[in-house]
C-alpha cells in the first residue's frame, strides 16, 4: 500500500499542497509582499529540494498580422529549501520578497500573479496562483499624473513584445503605456506613449511622440514611421520631490520640442 501511495503521489494524487496566504493582494511595483506559506502533507513523506515565488503576466506578441499572449516571468524567489514534508502534517513559515519595480501595472488586460510552487523530484510539482492589483510604482505616479494634469487622457494600457526596449529590464517586453493628445497638442499629435524604468533612485523615461500627418510629405512620413520622435526622459529623487508642477513642466518641454 505505501509503495502505491508513492506512485499516486509522484503522479499529484494524494500529494503535497502549497498555499502562498498573502497579507495584501493591493500593491505597488516595487513594494515588499509578505505572507504565509502553508504546506499541506499528503498520504507519504515527501522530500521538497525548493519552495519558489514566481511573479508572472502575460504580454502581446504578434506575428504575420496574428497576435498570441505569452506568460513571462519577471522575478523568481527561492523562499525554503531542503526539507522533508512528513504525511498529513501541515507547515507554515512567514515570507517576504520585493516586488521588482518593472512589474507591469494591472490596467488594461494585464494580470500579474504569483505562482508558488514546491519542487518535488520524480513528482509532479505542487502549485499554487494569487493574483495581485499592481499600481504604479511610487516614482511612474508622479509622470503619470503630471501627464494627467497636462491634460493627456490615458487610452490604453498595453505589454508588448519588445526586446529592444525591454532588455534593459531583463524581459522581453514593455509596457506602454499610450495617451490621446491635450487639448493644447491636439492637431499636432496623434498619440503619446510613455514606457517606464523606475529604480529605487528615480524613474527613466521613453517617450514616442507621435505627431499627426500635414500634407502630403507629412502622409509619407507617417508611412514610413518617420513622423514618430523618442526621446529619453530622466527625473532622480530630488526632480520627483519637486512636485507634479515640475515634472508637468518638463514633460511639456520635451513634447513641444518633438511636435
Amino acid at each position: 500500500m505505501s509503495m502505491f501511495k508513492r506512485m499516486l503521489a509522484s503522479a499529484g494524487i494524494g500529494a503535497a499542497e502549497v498555499n502562498l496566504m498573502l497579507h495584501q493582494d493591493v500593491v505597488r511595483a516595487g513594494d515588499t509582499l509578505s505572507g504565509i506559506v502553508r504546506i499541506q502533507g499528503g498520504r507519504v513523506d515527501q522530500k521538497v529540494d525548493d519552495v519558489y515565488a514566481f511573479v508572472k503576466t502575460r504580454y502581446v506578441k504578434e506575428h504575420n498580422d496574428a497576435k498570441s499572449h505569452v506568460e513571462a516571468t519577471i522575478a523568481k524567489f527561492l523562499l525554503a529549501s531542503g526539507f522533508i514534508v512528513e504525511a498529513e502534517k501541515v507547515y507554515e513559515f512567514p515570507v517576504s520578497f520585493q516586488l521588482p519595480g518593472v512589474t507591469p501595472v494591472t490596467m488594461g488586460r494585464t494580470p500579474v500573479w504569483i505562482q508558488t510552487g514546491l519542487d518535488i523530484k520524480e513528482a509532479v510539482d505542487p502549485k499554487d496562483e494569487d493574483h495581485l492589483q499592481v499600481l504604479p510604482h511610487s516614482h511612474s505616479a508622479v509622470v503619470l499624473d503630471a501627464a494627467a494634469q497636462l491634460g493627456f487622457r490615458l487610452r490604453e494600457v498595453s505589454c508588448e513584445y519588445a526586446p529592444h526596449y525591454g532588455k534593459r529590464n531583463g524581459l522581453p517586453f514593455v509596457q506602454e503605456f499610450e495617451f490621446s493628445p491635450s487639448s493644447q497638442f491636439r492637431g499636432q499629435l496623434d498619440e503619446l506613449e510613455i514606457m517606464f524604468y523606475p529604480d529605487e533612485h528615480g524613474v527613466e523615461l521613453l517617450l514616442q511622440v507621435d505627431r499627426r500627418a500635414r500634407g502630403l510629405s507629412g502622409l509619407f512620413a507617417e508611412a514610413l514611421n518617420a513622423d514618430e520622435s523618442f526621446v529619453k526622459l530622466r527625473f532622480d529623487r530630488s526632480h520627483l520631490a519637486a512636485g507634479t508642477g515640475y515634472i508637468a513642466d518638463q514633460l511639456l518641454a520635451a513634447i513641444r520640442r518633438h511636435a
